[in-house]
């Protein structure tokens, strides 16, 4: 159900700049994209593979004729957003603009429909040079962002036009280009997603219906927007996000303990998770056989979003979600209102789930009521877009 929106392949031109492309990728990966490098044979004369697969935390590929049982060339043209080549030098230009498909980075360049950004870095004379020039024209007129390289000291003591750009500039052509938001850069968001189970005996427990969709797109629309991200998973079947903190747990005492814990270092809490009410006063260590039913006693579980409430300080945001199993506006923004007064709230998202409605679905409807009085009408939508407004809001209330 995610989109794809933050993955970047970074190629990496042979020119000795090569190194300013480790930076590039700690920054993107600060800016909430996960970077795969394919490096040019020639480029690993400066930076081994060894180091981009460190930095990445990703399979490095660089060869076209290595792990052909997974045609990489392909493989890795579908499956990222975007193509930054940095650096690209003049050899590079020269064989794009020509279309040759003669190494696994141009192959992946030739395979792919993905947008193309490119950073060249090479000595003035070269960038400067009529073949160049033509070059640069040639992939413009095709689609290529080809960014204008810094002025500045090159190797030795040539000075002039031809520096690897900064790297914070590149991020923002990147951003720009992609038009891409990272206007959560620098915050850190506790998200709990899905549904937690309090077990009866080793085979039967309490539950309830959520699949953690809604928390799961959260974590990956926050992500997108550069947020450091803790997604607390209860329960789910849903694939791990890349590039982002995961922490699996099964009840809401589990819950609780991790929420108390990373909470007091982060920015925002959005407590989309339904934690169950209530749990067995004492579960079985042993399956329970029909001869050996009887009635259970049941103890409430703990209030983890009330909890976060009233531990928050100056500057922090706690965001609930309500389930309720009315159809009525009115009523539902009476509860809604209710909760978020009762639990110390900023915002809380709060929808209708009659039937069995929504656990499960790619798509929800409800309102968005925050402390500040703004009640937000949402229609029939994708959980993916209510996290973008959810987050929008979030962004409101954190000033």
């Amino acid at each position: 159900m995610f989109v794809r929106g933050r993955e970047i392949l970074l190629g990496i031109g042979g020119g000795i700049s090569a190194y300013k492309s480790c930076e590039l990728v700690r920054r993107l990966q600060d800016n909430g994209f996960v970077v795969s490098v394919v490096p040019t044979k020639s480029s690993l004369n400066f930076i081994g593979a060894s180091t981009w697969a460190a930095l990445s935390g990703k399979k490095v590929y660089t060869d076209l004729w290595s792990d052909v049982e997974e045609v990489p060339h392909i493989s890795l043209a579908q499956n990222c957003s975007a193509i930054v080549i940095a650096p690209t030098t003049a050899d590079l230009l020269s064989r794009l603009a020509q279309g040759r498909a003669d190494d696994l980075l141009t192959n992946i360049v030739l395979a792919s429909t993905k947008p193309k950004i490119l950073v060249p870095a090479m000595h003035p004379e070269m960038w400067s040079n009529p073949a160049t020039v033509s070059n640069v024209d040639i992939l413009r007129k095709r689609g290529f962002l080809v960014l204008e390289p810094d002025h500045g000291r090159m190797t030795g003591d040539d000075v002039g036009v031809g520096r690897y750009p900064e790297v914070a500039r590149i991020i923002d052509e990147i951003n720009q280009h992609l038009l891409r938001n990272a206007d959560l850069l620098g915050k850190k968001i506790l998200i709990t997603a899905g549904g937690t189970r309090e077990n009866i005996d080793p085979v039967r427990f309490i539950g309830n219906r959520s699949s953690g969709k809604q928390g799961f797109a959260l974590a990956y629309a926050a992500a997108k927007r550069g947020a450091q991200v803790h997604l607390v998973a209860a329960n789910t079947q849903l694939p791990v996000i890349e590039g982002i903190t995961t922490t699996f747990v099964e009840t809401a005492d589990e819950m609780d303990s991790i929420v108390k814990a990373e909470f007091p270092f982060s920015d925002a809490l959005i407590m989309s998770a339904a934690v169950s009410d209530f749990k067995v006063a004492q579960s079985s260590e042993h399956k329970l056989h029909k001869q050996e039913i009887k009635p259970i006693d049941i103890v409430l579980n703990p209030d983890i979003v009330a909890g976060a409430g009233m531990m928050k300080q100056k500057g922090q945001i706690v965001v609930g979600f309500a389930a309720e199993t009315s159809i009525e506006l009115q009523k539902l923004q009476s509860a809604g209102r209710d909760k978020l007064l009762a639990k110390g709230l900023d915002l809380i998202y709060v929808n209708d789930v009659s039937d069995g409605k929504v656990f499960g679905a790619d798509q929800t409807s409800g309102m968005l009521i925050a402390k500040s009085g703004t009640v937000i009408d949402v229609p029939m939508i994708s959980k993916d877009t209510l996290s973008e407004i959810l987050l929008d809001q979030l962004l409101v209330e954190l000033g």
